[in-house]
């Protein structure tokens, strides 16, 4: 199983629910849910991400239409208003974004399908809501190494910066974590990167972009 992004909530729920069943998991630049209770307080509270989470949560729970028609109205260009944008996307992120279509589902033509807009209205909800477990606090799932759990994290990721990453790989040491220097939120599109992804799941060359000794430190917006 493979969560990029967004997609990592739904992996965290496979490791939680049925662990059974999997025999290797990679996390690529998963996001960090804010209210995981473990997450402590000192590493996210000058982090800005966390009220643009907020603000995004109330919206989409409470005026979910208008924030449809800010999307998909015409007089402003108000669609996609993370891509090419520095703030959230670094320069390795940028040369990605020039030679693919970024984030598509965003797309002014896109969301223009309510059923879409939906889609990742619920995803963004479920992934930033009060979950019923707290992913830091899990075991070892793979204690006799049946099975391998992956975190992949770019060291210049905007998105989900990789102090929250460190902090998760020192709660969860039987993950093995892999840092890309350079790298940013789009490091699966990195076909170099991606490479080492699916050989370490599959191959169990799990030796690819191993990090210095590395340590949570307090987050600077």
């Amino acid at each position: 199983v493979i969560g990029v992004s967004m997609g990592s909530y739904p992996t965290w729920g496979c490791l939680r629910y049925i662990p059974h069943r999997l025999q290797g998991v990679a996390l690529v630049a998963a996001v960090v849910n804010y209210r995981w209770p473990s997450l402590p307080q000192s590493l996210i509270k000058d982090d800005f991400r966390q009220g643009l989470v907020k603000l995004a949560l109330w919206l989409l729970k409470h005026m979910p239409g208008l924030l449809y028609w800010w999307m998909t109205q015409k007089l402003f260009n108000s669609s996609n208003v993370m891509e090419k944008n520095p703030v959230f996307f670094n320069d390795k992120d940028m040369e990605v974004l020039k030679k693919t279509p970024g984030f598509e589902l965003l797309k002014e033509n896109k969301l223009e399908n309510r059923s879409i807009f939906e889609n990742l209205r619920r995803d963004f909800m479920v992934g930033f809501a009060k979950w019923e477990f707290d992913p830091l606090t899990l075991d070892n799932l793979f204690p006799k190494d049946e099975g391998s759990v992956h975190l992949w994290a770019g060291l210049e990721d905007r998105v989900v910066p990789v102090e929250l990453q460190r902090h998760v790989m020192g709660e969860l040491p039987w993950i093995k974590y892999h840092e890309i220097p350079r790298g940013g939120h789009l490091i699966v599109y990195d076909s170099e990167i991606c490479d080492s992804i699916l050989r370490a799941l599959l191959l169990e060359e799990e030796e690819a972009y191993l990090p210095a000794a590395a340590t949570p430190k307090l987050i600077v917006s």
